[in-house]
């Protein structure tokens, strides 16, 4: 099942978009070869083969998820407000739109387990989320990044006092897509 964008308020603009994939994609750079490879290698795995390996990259990758935040939050110090709730609406439109029911088949997880993935899916880049969003067995079980889901309104309300305001009217809570769930 592939949802639709269909609900009401805001839509981020493709400027913005690119904004979000190009600072996720900058603070992993910094980061070297190493995390590059293992993202890659999610990016390009055989979702039908068998991922428990402890050192295979959907775990491996798990030892780079706080630098990688760390060097997003640097590469995001001078923005303002108003460019942090445009990346807030981002990222909230992305999770919304892999709210689904056939991703989380593959995740599994709690209401909060399934809105981590899927900030994992959203930390990890452009390349997986479009792998997961297309094929949902490219999904992890399991994996978690907590921290990106309110990444920017997290940073809104450190520097400002208050969280951004994104009027787009949805809900990057798990199951609040409702187009993504068949009952």
């Amino acid at each position: 099942m592939t949802a639709t964008t269909d609900a009401p308020g805001m839509l981020p603009t493709p400027a913005h978009e690119a904004r979000l994939w190009a600072l996720i994609e900058s603070a992993w750079a910094e980061l070297g070869a190493e995390p590059a490879a293992l993202r890659q290698a999610l990016v390009e795995r055989d979702p039908a083969g068998d991922d428990s390996d402890d050192d295979g990259p959907s775990y491996a990758i798990d030892d780079w998820l706080d630098r990688f935040l760390d060097r997003l939050r640097h590469l995001c110090a001078e923005l303002t407000g108003p460019e942090l709730t445009d990346l807030d609406r981002v990222v909230e439109r992305k999770l919304y739109d892999i709210d689904r029911e056939d991703i989380h088949e593959v995740t599994d997880g709690s209401d909060d387990g399934f809105l981590y993935c899927r900030g994992f899916i959203v930390a990890l880049g452009q390349a997986y989320y479009e792998a997961v969003r297309a094929n949902p067995a490219m999904a992890l079980l399991d994996a978690d990044c907590e921290s990106m889901c309110y990444f920017f309104a997290h940073l809104h309300n450190d520097r400002f006092g208050s969280w951004p305001e994104t009027g787009s009217g949805i809900s990057r809570e798990s199951f609040g897509n409702r187009a993504g769930w068949s009952a």
